[in-house]
């Protein structure tokens, strides 16, 4: 039974990605590569190491067994380049870090740039997830650490304290409700919305159905600035992090309102492995960000 480090990269992402297309796109391989390899692999270990099914692939019992393996044994190649990195001008390292919208979007870009000038040799993988998706990737050890929204459990990993991240209303400066000092999301739920294209929006509709409801989405955006500028313009109202609401407001004809709910006023926090330890560029930045929150 032989397996290279290439083998290793492919089966994980495939297993991550719960797809062939998508594992192999992951790892730069073409479809027709990646089944190859993976025929490859089987026949080598004489077990069936997916299951293929409608909806893309499953690890089989076996599959599993290597995936842990897999992981155990690329988390050391990576503990040994982050230390050799000292040591051989050239070898870099990179760090997989996932979050949810707001950390990437509002806190991560001004934290991680200094961070990033000091040391030039680090790379970081940084990927938007929802709070949920990162906790379970971080637990089977494909991310390094990442950003969640306390609202998640996080059990059995660690965590540490990341920001305060408060969602609000933005509504015209002329809308009824401008001049509250805060509104209730129910609300708001028969107004015409304006939508985020990300995995914050999923959140929020979660809630909408909690109660209920579905909020009317006239549109749904990738960034929160062309949210802000939707709504200036009438065409609905939104629901962003305070501090993007703020940093729009000095720019635009905007109002922004807390939301009362308690789910709106999150805790994000930084959350990791306590059992496996870090490589040392990845320990490093996990404390500069706790550090910075």
């Amino acid at each position: 039974m032989r397996f290279d480090l290439a083998d290793l990269r492919l089966f994980l992402a495939i297993v991550e990605a719960g797809s062939i297309t998508h594992g192999a796109q992951t790892t730069n391989l073409s479809v027709a590569a990646a089944s190859e390899r993976l025929r490859d692999m089987e026949a080598s270990g004489g077990v069936q190491l997916l299951e293929r099914g409608r909806r893309g692939v499953m690890p089989t019992r076996a599959g599993d067994t290597l995936a842990h393996h897999a992981r155990l044994v690329l988390h050391q190649v990576g503990a040994m380049h982050a230390e050799m990195s000292e040591h051989a001008r050239g070898l870099r390292s990179s760090i997989r870090v996932l979050a949810n919208t707001a950390a990437i979007t509002e806190f991560l870009p001004e934290r991680l740039a200094p961070w990033l000038a000091d040391h030039r040799q680090v790379d970081v993988d940084l990927a938007e997830r929802p709070s949920r998706e990162t906790v379970a990737a971080v637990a089977r050890g494909t991310a390094a650490f990442g950003i969640v929204s306390d609202a998640v459990d996080t059990t059995p990993l660690a965590t540490l304290p990341f920001a305060v991240d408060r969602l609000v209303v933005v509504l015209p400066r002329d809308h009824p409700m401008a001049m509250q000092k805060q509104i209730a999301f129910p609300d708001i739920l028969s107004e015409d919305y304006v939508g985020f294209a990300g995995a914050l929006q999923d959140h929020i509709d979660q809630q909408a159905l909690r109660v209920g409801q579905k909020l009317h989405s006239r549109v749904r955006l990738r960034t929160f600035e062309g949210i802000c500028r939707q709504v200036a313009v009438g065409v609905g109202l939104g629901i962003v992090p305070e501090v993007a609401a703020r940093r729009c407001r000095r720019g635009l004809p905007i109002a922004s309102v807390r939301l009362s709910d308690p789910w709106a006023t999150r805790r994000l926090l930084l959350c990791f492995q306590e059992t496996q330890p870090l490589d040392p560029a990845a320990e490093k930045l996990l404390a500069h960000l706790a550090v910075s929150g």
